[in-house]
């Protein structure tokens, strides 16, 4: 046999044979109690990494999904807050029309009335204006003649004293529309 230098180097068959047991030993101890619950628990925690990465794949997904229908809805109010808008618009220039044209119906209404007022009015004086003029006439003849006329010349004087004259002038130019 060889003998060494050093006798932890040195070949004992009997603490070879012991050191093989105790190394059996201590990997059966270990892989039984030691080694297969450490590896249950990394084994578990392998498990539930993985079942957090899917969750939060699946969160993601939810997310970027609501995400998606937010901004669907988002949308969907710009479009129906437009339409409300352009409606409120439409309906606002409907009544602004509406009350420009009433506006303008009553401003029509009222010229209407004080145009027919005005032609009453110059009706009125033209008719007032040769009942002056006929009896101015009738007191002109009576002081020229120096006679008191019957209603026969009274009739015919007044009837050629009023065509001689011209009330074209004073009545109203006809209105045009």
């Amino acid at each position: 046999m060889l003998v060494a230098a050093n006798a932890l180097i040195q070949v004992t068959p009997g603490l070879m044979i012991w050191t093989i047991v105790a190394f059996g030993i201590t990997v059966f101890v270990l892989k039984r109690y030691a080694f297969g619950p450490i590896q249950k628990t990394i084994d578990e925690r392998r498990e539930r990494i993985r079942q957090s990465i899917e969750e939060a794949e699946h969160a993601r997904e939810e997310a970027r999904r609501l995400l998606e229908e937010h901004k669907a809805l988002m949308g969907q109010a710009r479009g129906e807050a437009e339409s409300i808008l352009a409606e409120a618009r439409r309906v606002g220039d409907a009544q602004r029309e509406r009350m420009r044209e009433e506006v303008e119906a009553d401003r029509q209404r009222r010229l209407e009335e004080t145009r027919r007022q005005i032609e009453g009015e110059t009706a009125r004086a033209l008719t007032q204006i040769r009942a002056e003029v006929a009896e101015l006439t009738l007191e002109a003849t009576a002081k020229v003649t120096g006679k008191v006329l019957d209603d026969e010349d009274h009739r015919r004087l007044i009837t050629d004293a009023i065509s001689g004259l011209d009330f074209s002038v004073l009545e109203p130019e006809p209105a045009e529309k």
